[in-house]
Formats: structure tokens, C-alpha cells, sequence
């Protein structure tokens, strides 16, 4: 029996499906950064189902950082405030950056985090996302490489959580229940 009710999420994008996807972007990014020097940043902490898949899809050597941002505040919808709660451990100077973001939603926190890491100087920063919401973008940015667009709903799992739980499952899913049952 698993830890969440199967009758109140539904399944939007499968683990087939998105493992599928994954390993269509990494071939794309492969072919791409041959040659280059590649940091992936991953975007704490939805991408690290992603971040972790997508750099064993990509065949080169690269290193990989991190970032800590937040605009949600344990809500269901950006705050529109963006804040850094952690920054990278090393300089991407010279260097060519593969943001890797979970969700892009209003397009707001990754506005700010292309414009600060454009202040450090890369050599090219782009961005891969698993998922983004065409219908909730305040600000565009260019999405280099899209798992899947999605309906403007909440959706968990694959590293996506409701109030920090749910981050484990293996697909994504919407709350089809209403409220918060999600867990038995």
C-alpha cells in the first residue's frame, strides 16, 4: 500500500514518460556542450529527481553546483518575492551554465537568477526545466530545454512537494481529492 492516496492524485506525466524525455534532453545537451566547459546548476530543491537524471543522460564530463532560491513560502503559488538561501560554492567565470529548474511558473525567480548569474561573468548560461506553465508567465525567459508543458495546476512529486512531502513519488500528479488528503 503506498504512502499516498492513489484516489486522490491524479497521474499527470509518468515515470515512463518523463524518463523517456530525460534521456531525449540529454542527448540534446550532449550534442551541444561537446567540447565546452559545462557546470550544471541545479536550482534547490524540486530539481534534484531531475538534476540527478539529467546529468547521468548527459555524456561528458561536467561539474555540477547548486543554488537556493524560494518565492513560495510553503504555498501553492509564488510570492512574486524572490530570496537566495544558498549561493554556489565555486565561480562559473569563463565557464558554460546549464541552469536546471524543476518548474518555471510566473517566470519571476528565474528572471532574477539569470540576471545574477549573468553579473558573474559565464561564458553562456541556458536553461533546462521539466516543466513549465505557459499560462501563469508574468516574464519570459528562454527555456533552451523543456521536459513538458503543463496545465496551470499544482502538481508534486519527482522532486515537486505540497508543504515539504511528496517529493518521492515517482511521477507527477495534480490533487484530484480537493483539500490536502493526499497522504493516507
Amino acid at each position: 500500500m503506498p504512502f499516498y492516496d492513489p484516489n486522490q492524485i491524479e497521474v499527470l506525466l509518468s515515470q515512463d514518460q518523463i524518463a523517456a524525455r530525460i534521456a531525449e534532453l540529454g542527448e540534446a545537451i550532449t550534442a551541444d556542450y561537446a567540447g565546452l566547459p559545462l557546470v550544471v546548476v541545479g536550482v534547490l530543491r524540486g530539481c534534484f529527481m531531475f538534476l540527478a537524471d539529467l546529468t547521468r543522460a548527459v555524456d561528458l564530463p561536467l561539474e555540477v553546483d547548486f543554488l537556493g532560491v524560494s518565492s513560495y513560502e510553503h504555498a501553492e503559488e509564488s510570492t512574486g518575492v524572490v530570496r537566495m538561501t544558498q549561493d554556489l560554492s565555486r565561480s562559473i567565470e569563463g565557464k558554460h551554465v546549464l541552469v536546471v529548474e524543476d518548474i518555471v511558473d510566473t517566470g519571476l525567480t528565474l528572471r532574477y537568477l539569470l540576471d545574477n548569474l549573468a553579473t558573474r561573468r559565464p561564458a553562456s548560461v541556458k536553461v533546462a526545466a521539466l516543466l513549465h506553465k505557459p499560462a501563469r508567465t508574468q516574464v519570459e525567459n528562454p527555456i533552451h530545454y523543456l521536459g513538458f508543458e503543463i496545465p496551470d495546476r499544482f502538481v508534486i512529486g519527482y522532486g515537486l512537494d505540497f508543504k515539504s512531502k511528496l517529493r518521492n513519488l515517482p511521477f507527477i500528479g495534480v490533487n484530484i481529492g480537493g483539500g490536502e488528503p493526499w497522504l493516507r
